[in-house]
């Protein structure tokens, strides 16, 4: 990241920028940082100036205690106005809970797009997401952080085999070194059903994307949003799953934010 900008709280956020046109901010996920979505910004760099930053807490950015989801919308704020005092967001999974979020506080945003955001609307959502919190909050507290990785690795369904084979990995020390960061995207989910009051303030065009192969409960809360936002649109991608193809995803974003 080569460049930084100040947050409201003081807190140093650092970003890099690619390409001419209007600003296009990704957000990123749980245990990611912004590398994680960068692919994202080359095909898009055609069109827009693609912001791709770190969020708080992780990578080169700064953090600063207590968290509050605000701090987070008050971090986009500061860096809308770097690049020129508007932008359009683009969040995947929980980062796009944060960018729906920004855009219900009105910041000044002129579309949001979200991939997939892991909203309940299942069954005992709301139950597991609690679940989940008293267990996530305990382990950060005793400074487990390889049982939170677990936990939070658990929640998205990954079979055990799989999280074993990821605790003997190389990336396995770095995701435990941003393992604190799960209780931010924890926080930013709320009690991890779809909130509707206050996706329904949202005034901007919303687009909720979600692959086709993906479970199905994925692909209802995606439409979940685009139904109880005002200005929403759903769009369903063949083929891919949670983990999107940059490639197959850049064309239906470009016609989006250029739109």
């Amino acid at each position: 990241m080569d460049k930084k900008t100040i947050s409201r709280d003081g807190t140093s956020i650092a970003y890099e920028s690619t390409g001419q046109g209007p600003a296009v901010i990704l957000v990123s996920g749980a245990m990611s940082t912004g590398g994680t979505v960068a692919p994202l910004a080359v095909p898009l760099s055609d069109r827009f100036r693609v912001v791709v930053y770190d969020r708080r807490g992780r990578g080169e950015s700064g953090d600063a205690a207590p968290y509050a989801v605000e701090r987070e919308v008050e971090d986009l704020a500061a860096l809308i106005e770097a690049v020129g005092g508007e932008a359009a967001l683009y969040g995947v999974s929980s980062g796009g809970a944060l960018a729906l979020e920004a855009a219900a506080s009105g910041l000044p945003v002129r579309q949001v797009a979200v991939y997939e955001v892991p909203f309940a609307v299942y069954e005992g959502g709301a139950k597991e997401r609690a679940e989940y919190t008293e267990r996530l909050t305990a382990a950060l507290a005793d400074g487990r952080r390889g049982d939170a990785v677990v936990l939070f690795l658990r929640l998205t369904g990954l079979a055990e085999e799989m999280i074993q084979g990821a605790r003997q990995s190389p990336m396995w020390p770095g995701m435990e070194t941003i393992a604190p960061s799960l209780a931010y995207d924890n926080a930013v989910m709320g009690d991890g059903l779809v909130p509707r009051a206050r996706l329904a303030s949202i005034g901007v065009p919303v687009l909720s994307v979600a692959g086709s192969e993906s479970p199905p409960w994925m692909r209802e809360a995606a439409q979940a949003v685009a139904e109880t936002v005002p200005d929403g649109t759903y769009r369903s991608l063949p083929g891919q799953t949670h983990m999107v193809e940059p490639d197959v995803l850049a064309p239906v974003l470009v016609e989006f934010f250029g739109g």
